[in-house]
């Protein structure tokens, strides 16, 4: 179903049968940040400018790096995450373009919603594009989107062609959430490989997000979603620190830490505005994507109604990622970017 195809980012509830690197990744740590590189340090001591805009009655977060006037690149981010994914990847744009990126209402620092549209995030997007200047430019700004961002990206590029002169999907996945037969189905496969099943499904709902009494045991809990080894740890730490935010216990006195993101987003989502979604007459197009990612892989697999973008679209693919690639291939993403941005769209 048309209204369906758009899903694949949402979450599948595990069971807890990972192996610790992937379920657990940054539990080795006991809450101290890992050892980063220079360019890391260099690029996060670009501090964004850190707004919120008000949309449809609810704050939205915006960061912005670089000068208004010049070209507008507007990044968005994936499915519990929030605008900080970017915020290592935004400077290295900022000498050329006027960055921007958000978090997504339900996400990050911005309000959540009693119920979520495709519609109401392509009008957050937009009315965070104007509040970053990205329209004072000669030409209108390139959307950029990660997995559901990706998704969110678009939906703008076909039902809002005119507000972008180009969209960027980065590991942007089609089809509808798996079956429990592909569900089964890839974990016999991930069981013939001898490697620990990573979507076996947990007959567990939407619950509240669980509120951890330090620091250190909330990183503890933070893993990918798809499940996945972190190309680099010092990454997966700063963004597990940024999709924390203090609350009091529910057991006690005193404060604790919990997930930023609304844990029933995908119970309050209407996906009715995906119905009819067509890309004739869409902004142009691109796909980057990891040549690892278990996203991407299942797409070729019998039974799924893969890809929308046109063949003759840009398609990159990034070596050595899985699904999150600015987690596992940062500045591989960069180059990619840059060089696409440079000849594309004609």
């Amino acid at each position: 179903m048309a209204d369906e195809r758009l899903d694949d980012d949402e979450p599948v509830r595990l069971e807890p049968s990972l192996p610790p690197e992937i379920g657990a990744p940054l539990a080795r740590f006991a809450g101290a940040e890992p050892e980063s590189p220079a360019w890391f340090k260099d690029a996060l001591a670009h501090a964004p400018e850190r707004t919120l805009v008000p949309v449809l009655g609810a704050n939205i977060e915006l960061l912005t790096w670089g000068e208004i006037g010049k070209p507008g690149l507007i990044f968005i981010h994936g499915n519990s995450a929030h605008a900080d994914w970017w915020s290592f990847i935004a400077p290295f744009f900022a000498d050329r373009y006027r960055v921007a990126a958000l978090s997504l209402s339900g996400m990050g620092a911005s309000d959540w919603r009693e119920t979520y549209t495709f519609e109401t995030f392509a009008t957050e997007i937009h009315q965070c594009a104007l509040a970053a200047g990205l329209y004072e430019a000669a030409v209108a700004p390139v959307y950029i989107g990660h997995s559901f961002g990706g998704s969110q990206a678009f939906y703008s590029a076909c039902r809002h062609p005119k507000r972008m002169s180009a969209c960027v999907l980065v590991d942007t996945g089609f089809g509808g959430p798996p079956t429990k037969e592909q569900l089964e189905a890839w974990e016999k496969e991930e069981r013939d490989k001898g490697r620990p099943s990573r979507w076996r499904r947990s007959a567990r709902g939407a619950r509240p997000n669980r509120i951890y009494p330090t620091l250190k045991d909330a990183l503890a809990r933070f893993r990918f979603m798809p499940p996945q080894v972190p190309g680099n740890l010092y990454i997966a730490d700063f963004i597990a620190r940024r999709s924390l935010k203090r609350s009091p216990m529910t057991e006690g006195p005193g404060e604790g830490w919990t997930w930023r993101f609304d844990p029933l987003l995908w119970d309050k989502l209407d996906r009715s505005g995906m119905s009819e979604l067509s890309v004739q007459g869409a902004a142009p197009l691109a796909h980057i994507w990891g040549d690892k990612s278990e996203i991407i892989r299942r797409h070729a697999m019998p039974g799924r109604d893969a890809d929308l973008i046109p063949a003759s679209a840009p398609h990159i693919v990034i070596p050595e990622s899985e699904h999150h690639v600015m987690v596992d291939q940062p500045l591989a993403l960069v180059a990619a970017l840059r060089a696409l941005l440079a000849a594309w769209p004609p």
